[in-house]
């Protein structure tokens, strides 16, 4: 991608003519499509762009109606809260009141990259992007054609991830366009997200103190070579208790499941083995890790063998099993150590807490 110089959009008041919702436009990562990205942005639409971790679903932050149509394109339920995406530390400061020397240490280590900070927002922030919350998740993505749309289009960015509410989030522009077509101005296409687990999600819980609210590709571990301390939300691996307040997206709802019915089996590949074959009906498939299942009498998809690469291939699996017409769909747990918990995290949300001791 060629750099594009900082535009000053004073004035420009976005003469092209408000898309219908009957067309969405495909973009691809050269200097015209971004320049008319970033057009659209500024103007107030929506469209579907890059990051590192998954695709997001962009609108300017501190524009409610353009955040407005986000929650009407994903059906997202209005009390949660949006990450909004800078570019700059200078944009951090328009964006929380508050910065604590923590987070300014955390941030020199991971950004730009996967980590989303809890702050407290700035007035400039509104109610519907912050989930009615007076804090705001902030981040820096690390992905050229992220920041360069947040550069360009003179805003900051909200972008939760780019599919329909609960549906497993997209980690291509063609994964975007099945969930959104028509109902987004445009997608951009940045090419596959190389971490594929949406940012890990942390707030502040003192001077020298984080917690850890929906894990990601920066790990606890990675955590505490700034901070002292690191705990894991209990949400991470249970569910909310009813009307408990969401702090972070990802937190309270069913999330990242296909159609077909998800079971995770967390033990020994033996105990897989046995349940698949006890409870296998018609459309059965199991979902493994690579070099395993070839003993199994149902369809098998593999998902990587390691963290990483179970990061990277978990969403587009879980969609592909829809593709497949899978109804039941037997999950082996991955570790839930590093990167692991993520994947773990996504999956028993998937499965809507259904996990199976095997």
């Amino acid at each position: 991608m060629r750099l594009l110089p900082q535009t000053n959009w004073h004035g420009w008041q976005g003469s092209r003519k408000r898309r219908s919702g009957v067309e969405t436009k495909e973009l691809k990562d050269c200097a015209a499509d971004l320049w008319e990205a970033a057009r659209m942005l500024h103007d107030g639409q929506v469209v579907g762009i890059p990051t590192e971790t998954v695709y997001g679903l962009a609108a300017d932050a501190r524009n409610p109606q353009a955040v407005a149509q986000v929650f009407a394109a994903k059906g997202r339920p209005a009390d949660n809260p949006l990450i909004v995406h800078i570019a700059s530390m200078e944009q951090l400061t328009e964006i929380a009141a508050e910065v604590p020397p923590l987070a300014k240490r955390l941030a020199e280590q991971f950004w730009p990259g996967p980590l989303t900070m809890i702050l407290p927002k700035q007035a400039s922030i509104p109610e519907i992007t912050s989930g009615g919350l007076d804090t705001v998740g902030i981040r820096m993505p690390s992905h050229p054609v992220a920041r360069a749309l947040i550069r360009l289009s003179g805003v900051p960015i909200a972008a939760p991830s780019a599919n329909i509410s609960g549906y497993p989030s997209p980690t291509t522009a063609a994964h975007v366009m099945r969930d959104m077509q028509g109902k987004i101005a445009a997608v951009v296409d940045g090419g596959p997200c190389t971490v594929g687990v949406e940012s890990t999600v942390i707030s502040l819980e003192g001077a020298d103190s984080v917690r850890i609210l929906r894990p990601g590709y920066v790990t606890k571990e990675m955590l505490e070579s700034v901070a002292a301390h690191v705990s894991l939300d209990p949400a991470i691996l249970h569910q909310l208790k009813e009307g408990q307040t969401v702090r972070s997206p990802g937190m309270k709802y069913k999330h990242y499941s296909p159609r077909a019915h998800v079971i995770l089996a967390d033990g020994s590949w033996k105990g897989f083995a046995a349940l698949v074959e006890q409870r296998k009906t018609a459309h059965t498939y199991a979902l493994v890790f690579d070099g395993e299942g070839e003993t199994l009498s149902v369809p098998i998809l593999t998902y990587g063998k390691n963290d990483q690469e179970q990061a990277q291939q978990i969403f587009s699996k879980l969609r592909e099993l829809d593709d497949l017409g899978a109804q039941l769909v037997f999950v082996r747990a991955p570790s839930a150590d590093g990167v692991g918990l993520a994947v773990y995290n996504r999956l028993i949300r998937a499965a809507g807490f259904e996990v199976i001791q095997v």
